[in-house]
């Protein structure tokens, strides 16, 4: 369940996390990611704007990344920071990724609709890649209001792999939601100034079995100077789904 709590942050709080950080460290030198590429996704309430990137074009891969924004009211876009490491972090590995503006954000149509509407957006975007590569086998990851989402919609999607990084729990998911069936990561700051580590813990194993949780020390909510660790943490749990 999610109930619509905005988070305890003005606009520039986010808008100030979005795109690569210069201040982090190149953590693969030897990758060149691909270059992004516009796409136009008709959603539920008309196009959705997105960035296509694929690292092996012409190849069908062995799955499809699909990557959602934190809160849209508060500055979150496909453009921040946390979701452009969590795309990369797929793109390493080969997978080509899709990030995508829910309504009403950038170029796509629509208003803000209280989580309800973004949910649909996201079930439209994985349906779209699916399309596109000819594959039905989906990586699905989200930040924070966008981790809710994904949690969401892989009730209807059953994607490969799911990826939630800094799940708003006690904000936005207050109510119990269903364990997906798929291998699921949980990266998660104990430094977060919006999202309670404790909380996240607790929630975390009251699900059986767990997901996999990682807890990186230090790191704040936006993962200021530590997105290097949070790739880390994602392509070590993404390789598994390779094998």
């Amino acid at each position: 369940c999610m109930v619509d709590l905005l988070p305890s942050v003005g606009p520039a709080g986010i808008l100030e996390h979005c795109g690569p950080d210069p201040m982090e460290p190149c953590v693969q030198s030897s990758f060149r990611p691909p270059p992004p590429h516009p796409a136009t996704i008709e959603g539920p309430s008309g196009p959705l704007e997105a960035r296509v990137e694929d690292p092996a074009p012409g190849v069908v891969p062995v799955a499809v990344g699909v990557v959602c924004h934190p809160h849209p009211l508060y500055g979150g876009t496909m453009q921040n920071k946390v979701v452009h490491t969590l795309a990369r972090a797929m793109q390493e590995l080969g997978v080509p990724t899709v990030r995508f503006n829910f309504r009403g954000v950038g170029g796509s149509a629509g208003t803000y609709d209280g989580g309800a509407g973004e949910l649909d957006d996201a079930l439209a975007v994985c349906a779209w890649a699916r399309r596109r590569w000819n594959c039905e086998a989906v990586w699905l990851a989200g930040f924070s209001f966008g981790s809710a989402v994904a949690l969401q919609a892989a009730q209807s999607v059953a994607p490969r792999a799911l990826v939630t990084v800094a799940p708003p729990v006690g904000r936005i998911i207050v109510a119990p939601v269903p364990r997906p069936a798929c291998p699921w990561l949980v990266v998660q700051g104990d430094r977060d100034e919006l999202v309670d580590v404790t909380q996240v813990r607790r929630w975390v194993g009251d699900y059986s079995p767990p997901p996999q949780c990682v807890v990186l020390e230090g790191a704040e909510h936006f993962f200021h100077g530590r997105l290097g660790d949070l790739r880390a943490a994602v392509v070590g749990f993404l390789s598994g789904e390779l094998a």
